[in-house]
C-alpha cells in the first residue's frame, strides 16, 4: 500500500546525500510523485535483474540488500536504514537492480521515479551540478568510512552499531537489537561467530546481552573504545579484566 509524503518525510528526503546541495522547495517539486510504500518484515521492494524504475528512501525501519550467488546462497550486501537512499545511480541510467531489497523488519520507504526528476533536472540543468557535487562529496567520505573500517577490529565495529542505536542524551541504556545477529554479522562484516566473540569481549565494559535485548552501563566508554587504534583497544580489554 502507498501513501503521500508527509511533512516529516520531506524533512528526511532533503537530507539524502544527492539532495544536499539543494533547497528543501527544489527537493519538493523533484519528489513530487514520490509515494511512501509500508513493508512488513520479509516484504521485497524490488529483486535482482528487476529493471530500475525508482530509487528509494527509508524513513522508518531497515531494508537489506542482498545478493542470490551461482551456488543459490544469499549473500547481504548492505543493511540501510532511516535516512538512507539507495538504487538511484541505477534508476538514474535505467540499468538493472544488482541486488534484492527486502524489508528486515516493518518499514516505511519511499518510491522515487527517476523518469520525473531526470525531467526536471533536464528543466533545470542547475540542478544536476548540485546533485553531482553532492553524490561527490559523498564518494569521498565513503572512502574515508571503508579506510576506518579496515582498521577496526570487530569489537570496534560492533561497539559503533550500538552506539548509533542508543539514545544520543544518555549515558546508560537498553537497546533492542533491530535484527537478528546473524544479519548482524554480515552488516558488521564479520562472521557470526566473530560477533559472539565480540558480545564476549564487550562484556568487561558493562555490555549485557538477553536475546534480543542489550544493556549497555557507559555508552561514553564504547565511544572510547570505537575511536582507539588496535593496539590501545587490546591494551584496554586486558586491563578491565
Amino acid at each position: 500500500m502507498s501513501f503521500k509524503l508527509t511533512l516529516g518525510d520531506l524533512q528526511i528526503i532533503t537530507r539524502i546525500r544527492v539532495f544536499q546541495g539543494l533547497k528543501p522547495e527544489t527537493v519538493e517539486h523533484l519528489v513530487a510523485s514520490a509515494k511512501v510504500i509500508t513493508l512488513n518484515a520479509h516484504d521485497c521492494l524490488f529483486r535482482q535483474d528487476d529493471l530500475a524504475t525508482a530509487f528509494f528512501i527509508i524513513i522508518d525501519g531497515w531494508v537489506k540488500l542482498y545478493r542470490i550467488t551461482a551456488a543459490g546462497e544469499e549473500t547481504v550486501i548492505q543493511t540501510l536504514t532511516r535516512g538512507d537512499s539507495f538504487a538511484e545511480t541505477v534508476a538514474f541510467t535505467g540499468r538493472r537492480f544488482a541486488t534484492t531489497a527486502e524489508a528486515v523488519c516493518h518499514a516505511r520507504v519511499v518510491r522515487v521515479p527517476a523518469d520525473d526528476v531526470v525531467r526536471r533536472i533536464r528543466e533545470s540543468p542547475d540542478i544536476a551540478f548540485a546533485m553531482i557535487a553532492s553524490a561527490s562529496e559523498h564518494l569521498h567520505q565513503l572512502m574515508q568510512q571503508v579506510e576506518q573500517l579496515k582498521a577496526q577490529s570487530g569489537v570496534q565495529r560492533l561497539a559503533e552499531f550500538l552506539i548509533s542505536l542508543a539514545p544520543i542524551d544518555r549515558r546508560s541504556c537498553e537497546i533492542v537489537l533491530p535484527f537478528d545477529k546473524v544479519l548482524i554479522a554480515a552488516h558488521l562484516g564479520i562472521k557470526p561467530e566473530s560477533l559472539s566473540r565480540a558480545f564476549a569481549k564487550l562484556r568487561c565494559m558493562g555490555v549485557t546481552v538477553h536475546a534480543s535485548q542489550v544493556a549497555v552501563d557507559d555508552i561514553a566508554r564504547l565511544r572510547e573504545l570505537a575511536a582507539n587504534d588496535r593496539g590501545s583497544i587490546r591494551g584496554t580489554l586486558r586491563m578491565i579484566r
